[in-house]
């Protein structure tokens, strides 16, 4: 079974999550918009979490929205005011992914995102993992086993 990782990373979170997962034989695909968010932490904050409020999405760098190739595909977001990141918006709105076995993987501050699980299940049913921040709480690449 051929198995992809797209995923987001804004803090190092969803690159700790692509590294374990990448030993798991998951194929990495990173997405990199063409404007990244302001460097200082409050400000990225704000400004993030507005435009994840708003449903917005970036334009990406390159991303390759074909996933044919692939049985399963699992997708990394950052949570942005209880919403996915808007790169991820980017690619849920541009990726194909009929008949594929589908998850989510969410890394927050909090560990939790009900906002963003609600939504996502109701147009995807597939299994959604949270997790919080895994670069500064490792244990909680445990919850991957899931997958």
């Amino acid at each position: 079974m051929s198995r992809l990782f797209i995923y987001y990373s804004h803090t190092g979170n969803g690159d700790i999550v692509a590294e374990t997962l990448s030993k798991q034989g998951y194929e990495l695909r990173k997405v990199i918009p063409k404007r990244d968010l302001p460097k200082s932490f409050v400000a990225s904050i704000f400004k993030g979490g507005f435009l994840a409020g708003i449903g917005h999405k970036s334009k990406l760098v390159g991303y390759d929205s074909d996933v044919s190739a692939y049985d399963e595909v699992i997708i990394g977001t950052p949570v942005w005011n209880g919403k996915v990141s808007c790169p991820v918006n980017t690619v849920l709105d541009e990726t194909d992914l009929t008949g594929k076995k589908l998850a989510f993987v969410l890394y927050s501050g909090g560990g939790s995102a009900p906002k963003a699980v609600k939504k996502l299940k109701e147009k995807y049913n597939c299994l959604i993992l949270e997790l919080r921040e895994p670069l500064k709480n490792p244990d909680e690449l445990n919850k991957l086993g899931q997958l």
